[in-house]
Protein backbone atom coordinates (compact mmCIF):
# COMPACT_ATOMS: atom_id res chain seq x y z
CA UNK A 1 0.00 0.00 0.00
CA UNK A 2 1.57 3.60 -0.89
CA UNK A 3 1.77 5.73 1.52
CA UNK A 4 0.24 8.68 2.67
CA UNK A 5 2.01 11.94 1.12
CA UNK A 6 4.67 13.78 2.32
CA UNK A 7 6.70 10.96 3.51
CA UNK A 8 10.07 12.19 4.19
CA UNK A 9 9.05 15.65 2.96
CA UNK A 10 9.26 19.10 4.68
CA UNK A 11 5.83 20.74 5.70
CA UNK A 12 6.39 22.48 2.15
CA UNK A 13 6.35 19.39 0.04
CA UNK A 14 10.31 19.48 -0.11
CA UNK A 15 12.29 16.35 0.37
CA UNK A 16 13.51 16.59 3.82
CA UNK A 17 17.39 16.75 4.53
CA UNK A 18 17.93 12.97 6.22
CA UNK A 19 20.79 12.04 8.91
CA UNK A 20 22.41 14.45 11.46
CA UNK A 21 25.42 14.49 13.77
CA UNK A 22 22.67 13.90 16.70
CA UNK A 23 21.91 10.49 15.41
CA UNK A 24 25.27 9.06 14.99
CA UNK A 25 25.23 5.82 16.82
CA UNK A 26 27.78 5.81 19.89
CA UNK A 27 29.42 3.29 18.80
CA UNK A 28 30.75 4.74 15.92
CA UNK A 29 31.25 8.39 17.24
CA UNK A 30 35.05 7.68 17.81
CA UNK A 31 35.63 7.11 13.77
CA UNK A 32 33.68 9.81 12.92
CA UNK A 33 35.61 12.26 15.53
CA UNK A 34 38.58 10.61 14.38
CA UNK A 35 37.68 11.39 10.54
CA UNK A 36 36.85 15.35 11.31
CA UNK A 37 40.23 15.39 13.05
CA UNK A 38 41.67 13.94 9.65
CA UNK A 39 40.54 15.28 7.36
CA UNK A 40 41.50 18.78 7.35
CA UNK A 41 45.52 17.19 7.98
CA UNK A 42 45.45 15.65 4.53
CA UNK A 43 43.88 18.22 2.92
CA UNK A 44 44.93 21.39 4.75
CA UNK A 45 43.90 24.88 3.20
CA UNK A 46 42.34 23.25 -0.19
CA UNK A 47 39.61 21.53 2.30
CA UNK A 48 36.04 23.30 1.64
CA UNK A 49 33.84 21.36 3.10
CA UNK A 50 32.97 17.59 4.22
CA UNK A 51 29.73 15.71 4.99
CA UNK A 52 28.53 12.48 6.07
CA UNK A 53 26.33 10.38 4.37
CA UNK A 54 24.73 6.78 4.52
CA UNK A 55 23.35 4.47 7.28
CA UNK A 56 26.00 6.58 10.06
CA UNK A 57 24.27 9.51 9.97
CA UNK A 58 20.76 8.34 9.83
CA UNK A 59 21.61 6.31 12.94
CA UNK A 60 20.83 2.63 11.36
CA UNK A 61 24.32 2.14 11.20
CA UNK A 62 25.42 -1.77 12.30
CA UNK A 63 28.50 -2.56 14.03
CA UNK A 64 30.81 -4.29 12.01
CA UNK A 65 28.52 -4.30 9.27
CA UNK A 66 28.07 -0.72 7.69
CA UNK A 67 30.79 1.04 6.12
CA UNK A 68 32.08 5.11 6.27
CA UNK A 69 30.70 7.12 3.96
CA UNK A 70 32.44 10.41 3.47
CA UNK A 71 31.89 13.07 0.76
CA UNK A 72 34.87 15.65 0.53
CA UNK A 73 34.66 19.24 -1.43
CA UNK A 74 37.99 20.54 -2.14
CA UNK A 75 38.44 24.65 -2.83
CA UNK A 76 39.45 23.10 -6.19
CA UNK A 77 39.27 19.97 -8.71
CA UNK A 78 40.90 16.69 -7.39
CA UNK A 79 43.84 15.58 -8.24
CA UNK A 80 44.98 11.99 -8.67
CA UNK A 81 46.98 12.15 -5.63
CA UNK A 82 44.10 13.59 -3.92
CA UNK A 83 41.99 10.70 -4.66
CA UNK A 84 44.98 8.32 -3.15
CA UNK A 85 45.48 10.20 -0.03
CA UNK A 86 41.11 9.14 0.55
CA UNK A 87 41.84 6.02 -0.13
CA UNK A 88 45.05 6.14 2.49
CA UNK A 89 43.17 7.70 4.54
CA UNK A 90 40.15 5.15 4.68
CA UNK A 91 42.32 2.10 4.86
CA UNK A 92 43.89 3.69 8.12
CA UNK A 93 40.31 3.83 9.64
CA UNK A 94 39.09 0.75 8.78
CA UNK A 95 42.19 -1.03 9.90
CA UNK A 96 41.49 1.02 13.11
CA UNK A 97 37.93 1.32 14.46
CA UNK A 98 36.30 -2.52 13.48
CA UNK A 99 33.15 -0.98 14.33
CA UNK A 100 33.10 -0.11 10.32
CA UNK A 101 33.23 -2.46 7.60
CA UNK A 102 35.58 -0.27 4.98
CA UNK A 103 35.01 3.40 4.03
CA UNK A 104 33.68 5.31 0.78
CA UNK A 105 35.25 8.93 -0.14
CA UNK A 106 33.25 10.86 -2.57
CA UNK A 107 36.13 13.59 -3.87
CA UNK A 108 35.26 16.84 -5.59
CA UNK A 109 35.55 20.15 -6.25
CA UNK A 110 33.58 22.68 -4.84
CA UNK A 111 32.92 24.57 -7.90
CA UNK A 112 31.12 21.55 -9.56
CA UNK A 113 29.34 20.44 -6.72
CA UNK A 114 27.66 24.10 -6.94
CA UNK A 115 27.55 23.70 -10.80
CA UNK A 116 24.21 24.18 -12.69
CA UNK A 117 25.33 20.75 -14.52
CA UNK A 118 24.99 19.60 -11.09
CA UNK A 119 22.31 21.11 -9.44
CA UNK A 120 20.02 18.12 -9.55
CA UNK A 121 22.23 15.17 -8.89
CA UNK A 122 25.68 15.84 -6.64
CA UNK A 123 24.02 19.38 -5.93
CA UNK A 124 20.62 17.46 -4.64
CA UNK A 125 22.84 14.99 -3.19
CA UNK A 126 24.54 17.75 -0.69
CA UNK A 127 21.43 19.14 -0.10
CA UNK A 128 19.47 16.67 0.83
CA UNK A 129 21.38 13.28 1.76
CA UNK A 130 25.03 14.86 3.22
CA UNK A 131 25.11 15.84 6.93
CA UNK A 132 27.93 18.65 7.03
CA UNK A 133 30.54 17.56 9.30
CA UNK A 134 33.59 20.24 8.39
CA UNK A 135 33.16 23.72 7.02
CA UNK A 136 30.82 25.61 4.88
CA UNK A 137 27.53 23.78 3.97
CA UNK A 138 27.06 24.30 0.86
CA UNK A 139 23.23 23.04 0.94
CA UNK A 140 23.07 26.56 1.59
CA UNK A 141 23.61 28.00 -2.30
CA UNK A 142 21.56 24.88 -3.18
CA UNK A 143 18.01 25.14 -4.40
CA UNK A 144 15.21 23.42 -2.08
CA UNK A 145 14.23 20.20 -4.08
CA UNK A 146 10.29 18.12 -4.37
CA UNK A 147 10.11 14.53 -5.47
CA UNK A 148 7.83 14.98 -8.32
CA UNK A 149 10.48 17.30 -9.87
CA UNK A 150 11.32 15.26 -13.10
CA UNK A 151 14.23 16.94 -13.78
CA UNK A 152 15.50 15.83 -10.12
CA UNK A 153 14.70 11.65 -11.28
CA UNK A 154 16.58 12.06 -14.51
CA UNK A 155 19.65 13.37 -13.53
CA UNK A 156 20.10 11.60 -10.32
CA UNK A 157 19.48 7.61 -12.12
CA UNK A 158 19.12 8.33 -15.49
CA UNK A 159 22.28 6.83 -16.55
CA UNK A 160 22.24 3.35 -15.56
CA UNK A 161 22.23 2.11 -19.21
CA UNK A 162 25.88 3.88 -19.14
CA UNK A 163 26.95 1.89 -16.12
CA UNK A 164 26.02 -1.62 -17.32
CA UNK A 165 28.91 -2.56 -19.40
CA UNK A 166 31.19 -1.18 -16.69
CA UNK A 167 29.37 -3.59 -14.36
CA UNK A 168 29.71 -6.29 -16.73
CA UNK A 169 33.44 -6.10 -16.65
CA UNK A 170 33.91 -6.01 -13.66
CA UNK A 171 31.94 -9.10 -12.98
CA UNK A 172 34.01 -10.36 -15.70
CA UNK A 173 37.55 -9.05 -13.62
CA UNK A 174 36.83 -10.41 -10.71
CA UNK A 175 37.93 -13.66 -9.00
CA UNK A 176 35.79 -16.33 -8.92
CA UNK A 177 34.92 -16.55 -5.39
CA UNK A 178 31.93 -15.82 -3.12
CA UNK A 179 33.98 -13.42 -1.20
CA UNK A 180 34.88 -11.36 -4.08
CA UNK A 181 31.54 -11.16 -5.30
CA UNK A 182 29.81 -10.21 -2.28
CA UNK A 183 30.73 -6.87 -2.62
CA UNK A 184 29.54 -6.61 -6.24
CA UNK A 185 26.10 -7.94 -4.90
CA UNK A 186 25.93 -5.70 -2.86
CA UNK A 187 26.88 -2.28 -4.40
CA UNK A 188 24.86 -3.10 -7.82
CA UNK A 189 21.92 -4.00 -5.79
CA UNK A 190 21.52 -1.03 -3.48
CA UNK A 191 22.06 0.92 -7.30
CA UNK A 192 19.23 -0.72 -8.73
CA UNK A 193 16.91 -0.24 -5.82
CA UNK A 194 17.35 3.21 -5.76
CA UNK A 195 16.82 3.92 -9.17
CA UNK A 196 13.73 1.75 -9.49
CA UNK A 197 12.88 3.87 -6.20
CA UNK A 198 13.23 7.28 -8.16
CA UNK A 199 11.80 5.52 -11.24
CA UNK A 200 8.99 6.03 -8.85
CA UNK A 201 9.18 8.92 -6.54
CA UNK A 202 7.02 11.41 -8.10
CA UNK A 203 3.91 8.83 -7.92
CA UNK A 204 4.89 7.81 -4.27
CA UNK A 205 5.34 11.55 -3.52
CA UNK A 206 7.78 11.06 -0.98
CA UNK A 207 11.20 10.29 -0.49
CA UNK A 208 12.82 7.52 1.53
CA UNK A 209 16.28 5.89 1.62
CA UNK A 210 15.27 2.37 3.44
CA UNK A 211 16.11 0.07 0.68
CA UNK A 212 12.78 -2.24 1.71
CA UNK A 213 10.78 0.89 1.52
CA UNK A 214 12.20 1.84 -2.02
CA UNK A 215 11.49 -1.62 -3.07
CA UNK A 216 8.27 -1.74 -1.85
CA UNK A 217 7.10 1.53 -3.66
CA UNK A 218 8.61 0.67 -6.52
CA UNK A 219 6.62 -2.60 -6.54
CA UNK A 220 3.23 -1.09 -6.03
CA UNK A 221 3.72 0.49 -9.12
CA UNK A 222 5.65 -2.67 -11.38
CA UNK A 223 4.12 -5.26 -9.55
CA UNK A 224 5.72 -7.85 -11.85
CA UNK A 225 9.29 -6.56 -11.28
CA UNK A 226 8.55 -6.43 -7.25
CA UNK A 227 9.96 -9.94 -6.22
CA UNK A 228 13.44 -8.74 -7.82
CA UNK A 229 13.62 -5.56 -6.20
CA UNK A 230 12.70 -6.53 -3.23
CA UNK A 231 15.86 -9.63 -3.27
CA UNK A 232 17.85 -6.66 -4.35
CA UNK A 233 16.84 -4.46 -1.47
CA UNK A 234 17.49 -7.82 0.91
CA UNK A 235 21.35 -8.10 -0.92
CA UNK A 236 22.25 -4.88 -0.60
CA UNK A 237 21.74 -5.62 3.02
CA UNK A 238 23.23 -8.96 3.52
CA UNK A 239 24.97 -10.15 0.04
CA UNK A 240 25.32 -13.58 -1.62
CA UNK A 241 28.23 -14.16 -3.22
CA UNK A 242 25.46 -15.92 -6.17
CA UNK A 243 27.26 -15.42 -10.09
CA UNK A 244 23.76 -15.93 -10.99
CA UNK A 245 22.37 -12.99 -9.54
CA UNK A 246 25.22 -10.82 -10.79
CA UNK A 247 23.68 -12.58 -14.41
CA UNK A 248 20.39 -11.24 -13.63
CA UNK A 249 21.18 -7.69 -12.88
CA UNK A 250 23.09 -7.16 -15.71
CA UNK A 251 20.98 -9.14 -18.28
CA UNK A 252 17.67 -8.62 -17.02
CA UNK A 253 17.01 -6.37 -14.58
CA UNK A 254 19.01 -3.66 -14.86
CA UNK A 255 18.39 -2.97 -19.23
CA UNK A 256 14.88 -3.40 -18.40
CA UNK A 257 15.29 -0.83 -15.66
CA UNK A 258 17.33 1.39 -18.01
CA UNK A 259 14.91 1.22 -20.81
CA UNK A 260 11.99 1.73 -18.31
CA UNK A 261 13.63 5.02 -17.15
CA UNK A 262 14.85 6.41 -20.44
CA UNK A 263 11.35 5.94 -21.05
CA UNK A 264 9.47 7.41 -18.74
CA UNK A 265 11.98 10.33 -17.48
CA UNK A 266 14.32 10.52 -20.29
CA UNK A 267 18.16 10.00 -20.21
CA UNK A 268 20.63 12.31 -17.67
CA UNK A 269 22.93 15.17 -19.39
CA UNK A 270 26.10 14.04 -20.35
CA UNK A 271 29.16 15.00 -18.25
CA UNK A 272 32.57 15.57 -19.35
CA UNK A 273 33.44 11.90 -18.05
CA UNK A 274 30.88 9.96 -20.01
CA UNK A 275 30.75 12.60 -23.31
CA UNK A 276 31.40 11.16 -26.60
Amino acid sequence: MTPAPGKGLTPEGHIAREGSLARVPDAFRTVVAAARERLPEVYGTRLDSAYLYGSIPRGTARPGRSDLDLLVALRDEPTDADRQAARALGDALDQEFAQIDGVGTLLFGRERLLSDLERYDLGWFVACLCTPLLGEDLAARLPRYRPDDPLLARETNGDLALFLPRWRERISAAEDTEEARRPLVRFMSRHLVRTGFTLVMARWRGWTSDLAEMAGAFGAYYPERAAQLAAAAAYGHDPVGDPAVLRSYVDDLGPWLAGEYARVHGVKAPRPETAG
